[in-house]
């Protein structure tokens, strides 16, 4: 049953808030409005790219009926104070995931653990109980998007895989724009990128996703 349906089957309807996360898939603010809700987003956790419990306290008003928390790139660290935070208030808290990595588990935690101890001059994502590294998400830290992207742009012109895992918060899209600052949403979504791991990669893939990321220094300034 979809997050929509679930809500719908939970009594929520028109009138009713729902807490969602503005940086993810614009999915989950749909199914808000598909069950005849209101989405309400609230900031992330710059290191889990979870809903942060504080910012959703911060948001629970008179109207909010359920929390949707999005397990994000495999990590679950700081979802259990979201949910702590909602029930506590008599909330619906329900629980996404996001879609399954290519290979096991144990293949992509061995190989992030590889990146993560050799790549420099980008942020490795932060190792937790029960990541499953669904998506290896690095930053590239600097004064925004051009450098995030212009270093996607050289890594993949050496032939690495890699992503933009959210192009634009789901607060800046047009059809849900909100006047409200998010900024570790905003912040994640100008620097981050997700390095290609599981499914068919070898060692020696592994060692040119190195090489190829730290002769770039980590961060490209864009010319003027």
């Amino acid at each position: 049953m979809g997050t929509g349906a679930l809500l719908k089957a939970a009594g929520i309807g028109l009138g009713d808030e729902v807490i969602v996360p503005a940086y993810g898939n614009v999915e989950i603010a749909e199914a808000v409005v598909s069950a005849g809700g209101l989405p309400v987003f609230a900031d992330i956790d710059p290191e889990t790219y979870c809903l942060d419990g504080h910012a959703v306290a911060a948001v629970i008003g008179p109207r909010t009926a359920a929390v949707v928390a999005v397990r994000r790139f495999g990590g679950s660290a700081g979802l259990r104070q979201v949910h702590e935070v909602g029930s506590g208030k008599g909330l619906l808290v329900l629980q996404e995931c996001d879609a399954a990595g290519e290979g096991s588990v144990v293949q992509r935690r061995a190989q992030a653990a590889y990146l993560s101890a050799r790549l420099r001059g980008v942020d490795t994502p932060p190792d937790s109980e029960g990541h499953t590294y669904e998506q290896y998400v690095v930053r590239v830290p600097g004064n925004g998007r051009p450098d995030r992207d212009a270093f996607a742009r050289a890594v993949r012109a050496k032939g690495v895989r890699c992503s933009v895992p959210v192009k634009t918060p789901v607060h800046r899209l047009p059809e849900y724009r909100r006047d409200i600052g998010l900024p570790e949403t905003e912040r994640a979504a100008d620097e981050t990128l997700a390095l290609h791991i599981g499914g068919e990669l070898m060692r020696r893939d592994l060692q040119r996703i190195v090489s190829v990321c730290n002769a770039l220094g980590g961060l490209l300034v864009p010319a003027f």
